[in-house]
């Protein structure tokens, strides 16, 4: 299709939730990895976010939005009793002419809309310990305002996500099919994965026993708290909102803990090509904690923070190899830009996780002082 043709088509989406003012542009917004995202102008009123959901991974598109709205009304009546000492927003769902809060075309594609939040921006990856705090500070505040929101008002949208087991068990079923591995055709890079994975194979039941034992419980959960999916104030700088409810749902806290120091505490980013290099910057976790533990501490338990760095280690174990599963797979759940993308991405995440386990004293030194 040529970009006539697309952007046309993108017009008459852009139209179904345009009820304020006729579209003056439309362009490609943010990074991500899964949907396709878009920031339409109007000619007389607020832009606004368009983005097409990804129904192969998010099968029940309808559910998810369910989740959102349950998600939205919640914080903002929470807000509303008791305001924070700064702005913070909620990115508002935005309905179609017909009074959805979606539109499917007749191709099958799943559209929603959402206002967008002026006067912000995000970053790919942290540039101060300010920052490091403020990303912090944000995704407790998240945590905060869902405490009492009970998981069980949430629908599973994402079945298994989150659940490293559950991803295991996929690479073991992708590695058995997968004809491409004989010995004579694997790369140095392809050795070194799948030696790290089955060296640490125990690795993925960490979290998960420790909640069949009762001592981790199943609360609200963001589920993707990466460092740009944090929108900062332009004039303050200070964090203002947290974006990409998506896969908001029942689970496990500690794996948005891990999935924040995760990608906040790697400077150089998960597209890193000199992959042997990537380093978990300590001085950065321990900025991104005391902002988290300054709006969490009200909720967390004894057995929260004993788990605090093996959760930076599962989770990032667990996206190196679902990296490194669809690379395997042929690259059909993440957006790539060449064949070899979702390789060099497992190779930094793996090579991260390397870095977390020879600092793990130091670690813990930043984590036990701040109970």
């Amino acid at each position: 299709m040529d970009r006539n043709n697309q952007l046309n088509q993108l017009i008459e989406i852009g139209d179904q939730f345009s009820q304020q003012g006729q579209i003056a542009n439309i362009q490609t917004f943010g990074s991500g990895n899964i949907n396709d995202t878009f920031l339409v102008s109007l000619q007389a009123a607020k832009p606004f976010i368009l983005q097409r959901l990804n129904t192969k991974v998010f099968r029940e598109p309808k559910l998810v939005m369910q989740n959102m709205r349950i998600y939205a009304e919640h914080v903002r009546d929470r807000l509303h009793k008791n305001p924070l000492d700064r702005q913070w927003e909620v990115p508002q769902i935005l309905q179609t002419s017909q009074g959805l809060d979606y539109f499917q075309a007749e191709n099958g594609e799943f559209w929603r809309s959402l206002s967008f939040i002026e006067g912000s921006q995000s970053f790919d990856k942290m540039e101060s310990l300010e920052q490091a705090s403020e990303v912090g500070y944000a995704l407790g505040t998240f945590h905060h305002l869902t405490s009492d929101l009970a998981p069980m008002r949430l629908e599973d949208t994402l079945e298994g996500f989150h659940v490293t087991p559950r991803y295991l068990q996929q690479y073991e079923e992708v590695l058995a099919n997968c004809s491409s591995l004989a010995d004579g055709k694997r790369s140095p890079e392809v050795n070194y994965c799948l030696q790290f994975v089955s060296a640490r194979q125990g690795l993925v039941n960490v979290l998960e026993d420790a909640k069949a034992l009762g001592k981790l419980s199943l609360r609200t959960m963001h589920g993707d708290p990466k460092v740009n999916n944090i929108l900062f104030d332009k004039q303050t700088n200070l964090a203002m909102s947290v974006v990409d409810l998506d896969t908001v749902k029942s689970g496990l806290v500690h794996y948005d803990i891990g999935d924040c120091l995760r990608s906040g505490c790697n400077p150089v980013g998960e597209e890193y090509e000199d992959w042997e290099n990537v380093r978990f910057e300590t001085e950065l976790c321990q900025g991104v904690l005391q902002g988290y533990l300054s709006m969490a501490r009200s909720f967390l338990t004894e057995y929260d923070y004993v788990y605090i760095y093996e959760a930076i280690r599962v989770i990032t174990f667990e996206l190196g190899l679902r990296f490194f599963t669809d690379y395997l797979a042929g690259n059909i759940y993440f957006h790539v830009k060449y064949p070899e993308h979702n390789l060099l991405r497992s190779l930094v995440q793996f090579r991260l996780v390397e870095s977390i386990e020879s600092q793990e004293s130091m670690i813990n030194k930043i984590i036990n002082p701040l109970k």
